[in-house]
């Protein structure tokens, strides 16, 4: 019975590499978004923003200045 030799850190770090790979993988899955996605998102988000600001009523009477 002759067991092939191993060496444990090679196992070790390989066994943490695969563990790595994996989480890598799932956080694509869950955070990936594409270029064409975070830009669309942004433009939505200018585009609330300039809405908001359109909207907002001016502070104070005739004689004092917008702030």
């Amino acid at each position: 019975m002759s067991a092939e030799i191993i060496s444990l850190k090679r196992a070790r770090k390989a066994k943490q590499r695969r563990a790595a790979a994996t989480r890598a993988e799932q956080n694509r899955a869950k955070f990936g978004r594409t270029k064409a996605e975070r830009q669309a998102t942004g433009a939505e988000r200018d585009l609330e923003a300039r809405r908001l600001e359109a909207a907002r009523r001016q502070r104070g009477g005739d004689d004092e200045p917008a702030q």
